[in-house]
């Protein structure tokens, strides 16, 4: 009997909420609402909504505003990019590079994924990758942006000063000791 009686209160106060004439800005017309607010009919883009967040440093609000847009975009590669880049700036990696990852199979030319993809390979050190994400990025925006080439030119730092270097990987010499064993010696 109680639960009947909640779910009568919860069913008229529902209805009460949704009549028509009870809404204050009914009485004006859509382009002159008060205070700039948006009529209902009007959809907001979550991808630049995210966008201003992530500018606002708000990476949180910006991840669900992205998550919105896939919704209502699917996963795009604008959509893949963003949600990348924003789990970047939170710091969770492997989402940024499994969302970057996808962004960058749908369009290998992608800049901002390319350029996000390297930053989550000098995160995790992995200076190679990082190289080849940057090198890519630039040549596919024809050396433009600034940030770009400063970000190739420290993995490329980094690359050297981390001893891994590709012309030194054919210094090693094979060296047979018997009985089936070798040994790995580095020539000079």
């Amino acid at each position: 009997m109680a639960r009947r009686c909640a779910v009568a209160v919860l069913a008229l106060a529902l209805a009460g909420c949704a009549g028509g004439g009870d809404n204050p800005l009914s009485d004006f017309p859509p382009d002159r609402l008060p205070g700039g607010a948006i009529s209902i009919d009007e959809a907001v883009d979550g991808l630049e909504v995210g966008h201003r967040l992530m500018a606002a440093g708000e990476f949180d609000l910006a991840l669900s505003a992205y998550f919105r847009a896939a919704a209502q975009q699917g996963p795009t590669v604008d959509v893949l990019s963003a949600i990348g880049s924003a789990n970047l700036r939170l710091g969770r990696l492997g989402q940024a590079e499994q969302m970057l990852r996808r962004a960058v199979e749908r369009d290998p030319e992608f800049v901002p994924a390319l350029n996000n993809l390297g930053v989550v390979m000098v995160e995790r050190q992995q200076w190679g990758q990082a190289r080849h994400y940057f090198q890519t990025a630039f040549a596919v925006d024809s050396g433009r942006a600034p940030e770009i080439r400063e970000n190739l030119r420290l993995a490329l730092a980094n690359l050297q000063d981390s001893g891994y270097s590709e012309q030194n990987n054919d210094n090693f010499a094979l060296v047979r000791r018997g009985d089936g064993r070798f040994l790995l010696l580095a020539t000079p």
